[in-house]
């Protein structure tokens, strides 16, 4: 898989901007999104890892925007990607608002499996989605055991998929062993340090690929070379910039993908850049350069993220494997 020649640290930090973005909804636990872009000779790039991710895991991410700011995005074998509306663990009376943020889409992806979720929160979240979009998915993020898996999977009626239902690769397997509905490996890849194991062991259906941890829109398209499985584009709750990358990602892959997870731009009130809405359910390539829009992160926070950025530059300096080819 293609490396990254690393700049020097000053390079990245000279254009560094610290964001954070107010959530509309409480999302993987958090309400404020905070990233870090700067600019480079070929666009924006964007540093994004999660603040619980040490600085070895965080060296992906740093490695996927130094690729977009420095390199630029892939060819492109298409114009525009299909792209699925994501609804986080909210009641059912309030999902018809968050799909109507996404004219056209035909794919909706569910969170299940969170804190204070009932299965029948969960049945009653999802019968609503299907009153408005034909097609869907649900994210469980790992956090169900084997048999909690499957007695949901069967609960929840026809599915598409369902993504990460369980944390290892034994249990996803267990679980596709047990039902017909199809499983998506998401973290069993991108946090894994053999992302083809969850292949070997049979485990999944579907990968589900994102571009700033798997190190960046390169390294992914090499990835899904190797993969005998669909392939979907996702986002790794991406500001614009980011978004942008994963839309290039999914614009190179030989085979138009299905609808891809980068329509979470809508879980935010605000984004670094406007950015137009899905029409007809597709998201169309373009270049994002962030417009002053965004919130900034308080001067102490800005602070915490560029001592990551020389912390995990050093890292790739000194040779961590997302910088090698």
């Amino acid at each position: 898989m293609g490396g990254v020649n690393i700049p020097p640290v000053e390079a990245i930090l000279d254009t560094a901007v610290v964001v954070a973005l107010p959530m509309r909804q409480r999302f993987r636990g958090i309400t404020v999104r905070e990233a870090l872009l700067f600019e480079g000779p070929r666009g924006w790039g964007e540093f994004g890892a999660f603040t619980e991710y040490d600085d070895a895991e965080a060296a992906w991410w740093l490695a996927a925007g130094i690729e977009a700011a420095h390199q630029g995005p892939p060819a492109a074998l298409r114009d525009e990607v299909a792209i699925n509306a994501t609804v986080p663990a909210v009641a059912a009376d309030e999902v018809a608002a968050i799909l109507a943020r996404h004219p056209g889409v035909t794919t909706a992806k569910v969170k299940v499996a969170e804190p204070g979720d009932t299965l029948d929160d969960e049945v009653a979240r999802i019968e609503a989605v299907r009153a408005v979009v034909p097609t869907v998915r649900v994210d469980a993020n790992g956090k169900w055991s084997v048999s909690q898996a499957i007695t949901a999977i069967r609960a929840l009626g026809e599915l598409e998929y369902v993504e990460q239902p369980c944390a290892s690769i034994e249990e996803l397997a267990a679980v596709r062993a047990a039902v017909t509905t199809r499983i998506a490996a998401d973290e069993s890849i991108r946090r894994a340090e053999d992302p083809l194991r969850v292949v070997r062991a049979g485990a999944a259906d579907v990968a589900v690929l994102k571009v700033a941890p798997l190190g960046g829109m390169r390294r992914v398209l090499a990835l899904a070379e190797q993969i005998d499985l669909d392939i979907v584009i996702s986002s790794a709750l991406d500001t614009a910039v980011g978004i942008s990358a994963g839309i290039a990602t999914a614009a190179a892959l030989p085979t138009a993908p299905p609808a891809c997870g980068l329509g979470t731009g809508s879980l935010f009130e605000v984004d670094v850049a406007a950015t137009p809405p899905s029409v007809g359910g597709v998201l169309a390539t373009r270049t994002v350069v962030p417009d002053g829009r965004a919130p900034l992160a308080a001067q102490h926070r800005r602070d915490w993220w560029i001592y990551r950025v020389r912390r995990v530059h050093a890292l790739l300096a000194d040779g961590h494997p997302a910088a090698r080819s």
